[in-house]
């Protein structure tokens, strides 16, 4: 089309093409530039006149609109499923995902995310508990060794206490909450404790010595 080898760009339909009414202007004002045009063949769309130029416009807006009404309307779902306890992604720890998809508490996993919590009260670290399972052999929930990032994430997960948040790890959508839609395996109140004896661990913890390999070497058995 640049080289000035053709006059036509030939589509089945206008969706085929863009539903964006952005890159729709952007599309035809580059067209128009090097003297080109679009056919739509299904829409009767052709852009080498005013009115087809008008028409395509109204096509594009009118896709547009069809998507965000079909996204509303997922969103709008998939926040009544985890009301419903449909919670999405993999199973937690501690819990079973129900012959109605729902989440269930797991009775033969529900005591090691008890433990954890309750291990966490006394003051250990999360490396300090993953000792203590390792050393106990008891299998972490992708059957290898623990580490503390794997008690990190079940101390900070509120899945624990019945909550659900929903973009946790989405830096680009804002997170959103939702309250008791699962049966909860810690109370409330553990769960406060347990957030205010991390209080007391940042406070407590502090680095004082230079170590000139920190973040360099790396320890091959908890790696």
């Amino acid at each position: 089309m640049k080289a000035g080898n053709l006059n036509y760009i030939v589509a089945y339909k206008l969706d085929r093409v863009t539903r964006s009414v952005r890159d729709l202007e952007v599309l035809i004002s580059t067209l128009e530039q090097y003297h080109c045009y679009l056919i739509c063949d299904r829409d009767g769309v052709n852009t080498s006149t005013a009115n087809g130029r008008f028409f395509v416009r109204m096509l594009t807006v009118l896709s547009q609109l069809e998507i965000e009404i079909v996204s509303e309307r997922t969103k709008f779902g998939l926040n009544g499923a985890i009301k419903a306890g449909h919670i999405p992604g993999k199973v937690p720890l501690g819990y079973y995902r129900d012959t109605d998809k729902t989440l269930k508490v797991d009775v033969t996993t529900k005591d090691i995310v008890l433990r954890i919590f309750e291990l966490y009260l006394e003051g250990k670290s999360y490396q300090a508990i993953s000792n203590i399972l390792n050393e106990e052999k008891i299998l972490s929930p992708n059957d290898k060794k623990w580490c503390d990032s794997t008690i990190d994430r079940i101390i900070n997960n509120k899945i624990y206490m019945g909550d659900y948040e929903r973009y946790k790890y989405d830096t680009d959508k804002e997170t959103e909450l939702f309250v008791d839609v699962v049966p909860p395996i810690i109370t409330r109140a553990m769960w406060e404790e347990v957030q205010k004896q991390k209080e007391k661990n940042q406070r407590s913890y502090c680095r004082n010595r230079v170590y000139i390999f920190f973040q360099k070497l790396v320890c091959p058995t908890c790696r």
